[in-house]
Order: structure tokens, then C-alpha cells, then sequence
């Protein structure tokens, strides 16, 4: 609760309380950014399943043989609205582990700029250059594949209201071209995910190397 409490901080113009506090517990800015990017790939990985069980739902609803149809379309609904907080719990790590990246870029320079020894001052400089490139690289990727799952969302949503407005065994076998096409995006998404994952690995080992 408390790690809850210190996050929502950070995003709520607190930021400087945040930082006081996790210092005190020996967490800097940059031990704050590895964890912020390992947590971003932990949504990813949760993302990526939930957008597969919701097609797995969409695609049990188009093929629909009997039984309880409002019973299969509500389980569509759940995996649908659950989709939908997985792509804004992703959102808002994205948005959280660029506001600690610069946050440790603006002090980062400023210790830097501070340095006496000129040739320190120049390889600390040219390490904040780099580094800050591997993150622009890396949050690029990260908000490429958040633009992505919105029009797929916005897919899913399209029929599920469609489907509630006609609940009904045709309308749901008419859909069947369009779970074919779903699934079609949903797999190039993953891929997308995936890569992105990769991404963020190769980040977490450029910040990692720096410490050792």
C-alpha cells in the first residue's frame, strides 16, 4: 500500500516528495527507472494475453452452436472491459517511466555540468547523450504499439455493441469474416508487443551496465 501510495506521487505533481522518500529506502532515480520499465514489460506481457482472451471470446460468440448465448456474450463484455483497463494501465506506465527518465536526465545534466574534471564532465555528458537516445528509441517503441491496440480496441467494441443491440445466433454467425480480420490484427499487435518487450530488455541492460 505504501508503494501504491508514494507511486500515485509521482504522477500527481509530487514528485519530489516521491524521490525523498525512495531515496531514503536506497532507491535513486535510476534504480526508480529500471523498476518502472521492468513493470511496463510485466503490463505488456498482461496486455498481450488479454487482448488473445478476448478474441478467444469474440471468436466463441461468432461461432456460436447453442447453449446460453447472453452467458457467451457476457463473458465477451468482461474480456472486453478488461482489455480496455490493461491498455490504460499501459498508458499510464508509459507516461510514468518517461516522467522518471527525464527526471534523471534533468539531474543527470546538472551534476554533470557541476563536474571540476573536465574529462569526467565530458564522458558523463556523452553517457547522458547515449542514454537518453536508447530511451527516446525505446519510449518510441512503447507509444507505437500503444497506438496501435486503440484501433483494435475500438474494433472489439464495435461489435460488442453491435452484438448487444442483436443478440441473436444469426447475427452472431454474420461476424464470423470480421473475427477472421480481428484475429489478423490481434496477431500483428502481439508481434508488436513482443518486439517492444525486446526493446525494453535492451534499455534495462544499457541502464544496468552503467552501474556495474
Amino acid at each position: 500500500m505504501r508503494i501504491l501510495l508514494l507511486s500515485s506521487l509521482l504522477l500527481t505533481g509530487c514528485s519530489s516528495i516521491y524521490y525523498e522518500a525512495m531515496e531514503k529506502i536506497g532507491k535513486e532515480k535510476r534504480d526508480i527507472l529500471v523498476q518502472r520499465i521492468v513493470d511496463g514489460k510485466k503490463d505488456q506481457e498482461e496486455a498481450k494475453k488479454q487482448l488473445k482472451t478476448t478474441l478467444e471470446a469474440f471468436q466463441a460468440l461468432t461461432g456460436f452452436n447453442g447453449g446460453d448465448l447472453e452467458k457467451t456474450y457476457k463473458k465477451l463484455n468482461g474480456e472486453f472491459t478488461e482489455a480496455e483497463k490493461r491498455s490504460q494501465a499501459l498508458s499510464d506506465r508509459i507516461a510514468s517511466i518517461d516522467k522518471v527518465a527525464k527526471d534523471l536526465f534533468e539531474e543527470w545534466d546538472k551534476e554533470a555540468g557541476a563536474m571540476k574534471d573536465k574529462s569526467l564532465r565530458t564522458r558523463s555528458l556523452q553517457m547522458l547523450r547515449e542514454t537518453r537516445t536508447r530511451h527516446q528509441q525505446y519510449l518510441k517503441r512503447m507509444q507505437q504499439t500503444e497506438r496501435k491496440i486503440k484501433p483494435v480496441l475500438d474494433g472489439f467494441r464495435d461489435q460488442v455493441l453491435f452484438l448487444k443491440h442483436n443478440l441473436n445466433a444469426r447475427a452472431s454467425g454474420s461476424l464470423k469474416s470480421t473475427a477472421a480480420k480481428l484475429d489478423g490484427e490481434v496477431g500483428t499487435l502481439i508481434k508488436d508487443i513482443e518486439g517492444s518487450m525486446l526493446e525494453a530488455d535492451s534499455f534495462i541492460s544499457t541502464l544496468t551496465a552503467q552501474q556495474s
